[in-house]
C-alpha cells in the first residue's frame, strides 16, 4: 500500500520536522535565556571571555537553535514522500537499546568512583557492543577518545574531573 501526500495548497510539507524543530526551538531558548544566565555563575574577574563557564553551554544553546530553525525550515520546504528518502526511524533491536542505556548508566554512575577516563572507556566499549564492531583497531578509539576528551576537559578548559581512582 502506498502513501500520497498531496502537497498541493499546503505550506508544511513534513508536519513532524516542523515539530521537531519547535521542540528543539523551544529548549534552545530555554538553555540560552533562561538557564545559563540563572544557574551558570560567572566570576567578577574574567581574563578572556572563553574562560567564563557560560562560554560552552551558549554556544551549544545557538547552534541548537541554529538547527531547529533548518530543520523546522526543511518540513516547509522538503516533503517525506520516498520510502528509501533516509530519513524514516527504523525501529533497532532492544538489546541495542538497552545497551546503549547501560553505557549512560555507567557512566553516569561509575564516574566520580572510577574517574572520566576509566568509565569512560566501559562506557565507550559498552556503546561498541551495541553496535557491532568488527574492525579490532577501532577497539582502540575505546581508550583514546575518553583519554583525550578527559586531556581536553582538564588541561585546556581547566575543568576539575576525577581522572582515575584513588
Amino acid at each position: 500500500m502506498t502513501k500520497s501526500h498531496s502537497t498541493g495548497g499546503t505550506l508544511i510539507k513534513d508536519p513532524w520536522d516542523v515539530v521537531a524543530g519547535a521542540v528543539l526551538l523551544g529548549f534552545s531558548l530555554l538553555l540560552l535565556f533562561y538557564l545559563v544566565p540563572n544557574y551558570i555563575g560567572e566570576p567578577p574577574i574574567l581574563q578572556n571571555p572563553m574562560m567564563s563557564p557560560r562560554w560552552l553551554p551558549t554556544i551549544v544553546g545557538w547552534l541548537l537553535l541554529v538547527f531547529s530553525l533548518l530543520m523546522m525550515l526543511q518540513g516547509v520546504l522538503v516533503a517525506d514522500d520516498g520510502e528509501d528518502s533516509g530519513r524514516r526511524f527504523e525501529c533497532g533491536p532492544w538489546m541495542r537499546f538497552a545497551l546503549m542505556v547501560l553505557a549512560l548508566v555507567v557512566y553516569v554512575g561509575l564516574f566520580e568512583m572510577l574517574g572520566a577516563i576509566i568509565s569512560g572507556i566501559l562506557a565507550t566499549l559498552i556503546l561498541f557492543i551495541a553496535h557491532p564492531v568488527r574492525i579490532w583497531w577501532v577497539y582502540g578509539l575505546a581508550i583514546a577518545f575518553p583519554v583525550g576528551v578527559s586531556l581536553l576537559f582538564t588541561e585546556v578548559m581547566n575543568v576539575p574531573l576525577p581522572m582515575m581512582p584513588l
